[in-house]
């Protein structure tokens, strides 16, 4: 089985954290490839797929959004999860809060139902225009979580027969 894990970022955060659950994936025997969202034109050759997207000012990556609904149609036929990267702690509130824009991008296409995770989101001030460049840096990166959600998933994706 070849998983394609597909994410969208800006400034990089996103990428680590897809290649975090390639490493976990890859761990437990999975053939993994990570792509840019945006880069993949399809995902025919791919039993699973992992979506994931960092939050920006409360809108899920419109990279990751574009990929649900371009291939929309093959991925009814895969089993998917999506992750969701952006608050700036691990409050029970700003995740819930940030749990909304996914959710929103999932509910437009309603045939797919991932497993799905937020996870918090890593800010460096430096790399960014004002004014968030005013903003404190913070990492809330919860990396043992990371882990145990890609190890879950990857237990899924195995014990479930090829859908394609």
């Amino acid at each position: 089985m070849t998983v394609l894990i597909a994410y969208a970022t800006k400034y990089g955060s996103t990428r680590e954290v897809a290649e975090a659950i390639a490493a976990t994936l890859r761990a437990q025997g999975l053939a993994v490839e990570v792509e840019p969202a945006a880069a993949v034109n399809s995902v025919e050759p791919y039993a699973a797929v992992v979506v994931g997207g960092a939050l920006y000012t409360g809108r899920w990556h419109r990279d990751a959004r574009r990929f649900l609904k371009r291939h929309r149609a093959a991925l009814a036929d895969r089993r998917l999860a999506v992750f969701a990267m952006g608050p700036r702690t691990l409050d029970d509130a700003e995740v819930s809060a940030s749990r909304e824009q996914p959710d929103h991008a999932l509910a437009q296409v309603p045939e797919l139902t991932p497993a799905t995770a937020i996870f918090g989101g890593a800010l460096d001030p430096s790399r960014m225009r004002f004014p968030f460049n005013h903003l404190p840096a913070s990492d809330a990166r919860d990396w043992d979580a990371i882990a145990a959600w890609a190890a879950e998933i990857a237990d899924d994706f195995s014990a479930a027969p090829e859908l394609v």
